[in-house]
């Protein structure tokens, strides 16, 4: 199966129309989201699955989530595969801006990619999250075991207690450090090829970060 990346993107295109873009519903216990909005902009991107400009983050209307769209990330082993392939992963650093008097906090991810193993072949995805100068949230890991040939879901959801929320009236990055692995196991690498996606060539099919909202402290120095 030579030309594994591009038949990946093309299944991976494939799939993106099956997909509905819709996030998860709001929880109730959640505030209304601020009428202004907030302002995402793109620090930094590093890994091997994120090259420059093939990373993308967009704001929802409503201030309830926010996007990130990857057109070229996957990782394979097996025909036509780099050794490095393996592994891919993506590190955004984001300056997110807040509307006067409220702080954020992300209550769940929803990641969706594409999958195709052979048998004894597996893949992992993982992920977390943390603001700049905090501790980094537990990491979030999804196996997935061949045989597999199927669009791929996965989310992570933090209960209310355990929400993260951003600093009141300071500017803190917001960090996204996410990973895609696949090991071939007992699979043939000579005459196949394993790999597993997190990308979409039409934008349809992207990452969601649900937020949650809530108003700041009047004495707390005002939003982000």
């Amino acid at each position: 199966m030579s030309g594994a990346l591009a038949a990946g993107s093309a299944i991976a295109a494939l799939f993106a129309s099956s997909f509905s873009p819709n996030v998860i519903a709001t929880p109730p216990y959640f505030e209304d989201a601020p009428t202004d909005r907030m302002v995402i902009e793109v620090v930094t991107v590093n890994g091997s699955g994120c090259p420059l400009g093939t990373a993308a983050v967009a704001v929802a209307p409503d201030n309830t989530a926010f996007t990130v769209t990857y057109s070229d990330y996957l990782a394979q082993v097996g025909v036509g595969a780099k050794p490095t392939d393996f592994r891919k992963n993506c590190q955004l650093n984001l300056a997110v801006r807040v509307p006067q008097g409220f702080t954020y906090a992300v209550a769940s991810v929803t990641y969706r990619g594409y999958a195709y193993l052979e048998n004894g072949a597996t893949a992992t995805q993982k992920a977390h999250y943390y603001f700049q100068g905090q501790e980094q949230t537990n990491e979030g890991v999804h196996p997935f075991n061949g045989p597999f040939d199927d669009n791929w879901q996965t989310n992570d959801v933090t209960e209310i207690g355990a929400l993260v929320w951003a600093p009141c009236g300071e500017l803190r990055n917001f960090n996204i450090n996410t990973e895609l692995r696949v090991n071939a196991g007992t699979s043939n690498t000579k005459e196949t090829t394993s790999f597993i996606a997190m990308d979409s060539a039409d934008g349809s099919v992207n990452t969601t970060y649900q937020l949650a909202w809530k108003k700041c402290p009047t004495d707390g120095g005002g939003g982000a």
